[in-house]
């Protein structure tokens, strides 16, 4: 299991006055319509998209995805994407802030994240993740074939699936050194000539005279604290996702080659990203 990232006090929220309880009102209904009036078109086209087309998932992700966009249009937030989406088969890593990266990275493009089995068991969340098509894996070596034999299937399917390297969520103003193991999957005889993996940068802009950790959610922060605060803001902050260029897997030696390159490549662009705001 991985520690927990929780270095430095968290930052003092706003507090919030009555004009600002109601947009945590208005917001909050409209977004719990979306979301679950979302998860309900996907269920119900899942169960003719199955039959038809089993691992493949040509329709439902698009509702994933406008749900997604649709959800920082609510939050009043901006939202932009540079670089270009890769279009061949593989993976895509990306650093971790806060629990709005699952918006922020569906709404760019259509992936499937890759997350700890305790997910599952979380109550509204899980079911999520599960309609979603989420990957859930244990920490534990004894899986870690079969765990292999299912990246590879989902993978080689299309799917593009998306790991978190640093093992942990942080306050947005840094990444931290990427964990090499997970990327040892990509290395598979069955995967190694076959995909690429991109590196992708989230940045957050905070509120307008806010702490600059504003929507970053780690350490001992609580969800429903966070989540009422990102509500409130009259002046919302944005997000801006930046693709970086893909790697092919098989033009390097191992997975610390690889994990290092996908690193570089995700501190570059969140350094540059930061800087231009």
């Amino acid at each position: 299991m991985s520690p927990t990232w929780d270095k430095g006090t968290h930052p003092d929220m706003p507090k919030t006055d009555l004009a600002g309880w109601l947009r945590v009102f208005l917001r909050g209904a409209v977004l719990i319509v979306l979301v679950f009036g979302g998860l309900i078109c996907l269920l119900a086209l899942r169960l003719v998209e199955w039959p038809l087309y089993g691992q493949h998932r040509p329709i439902t992700p698009y509702i994933t995805q406008f749900v997604c966009r649709s959800a920082f249009r609510i939050l009043g937030m901006g939202f932009a994407i540079s670089g270009t989406p890769m279009t061949h088969r593989g993976a895509v890593v990306a650093n971790h802030s806060s629990w709005l990266d699952i918006f922020a990275l569906n709404a760019a493009k259509r992936i499937y994240f890759v997350s700890k089995a305790e997910v599952a068991k979380w109550p509204g969340i899980g079911w999520l993740a599960r309609a979603t098509g989420t990957v859930f894996i244990e920490r534990n070596p004894a899986r870690a074939r079969a765990q292999t034999q299912m990246f590879e299937q989902r993978l080689l399917a299309g799917h593009k699936l998306l790991f978190f390297p640093e093992g942990t969520s942080t306050d947005g103003l840094q990444v931290l050194p990427f964990k090499t193991t997970l990327f040892q999957a990509f290395l598979a005889p069955n995967l190694r000539e076959e995909i690429y993996v991109q590196p992708v940068a989230v940045v957050y802009r905070a509120p307008y005279g806010t702490d600059q950790r504003f929507y970053g959610w780690w350490g001992s922060m609580e969800f429903g604290a966070h989540l009422l605060a990102t509500l409130a803001p009259a002046r919302p902050g944005s997000v801006s996702v930046t693709y970086c260029t893909p790697l092919k897997v098989a033009e390097f030696p191992d997975r610390k080659a690889l994990a290092a390159a996908c690193e570089a490549s995700v501190r570059s662009a969140h350094t540059k990203a930061l800087a231009a705001q």
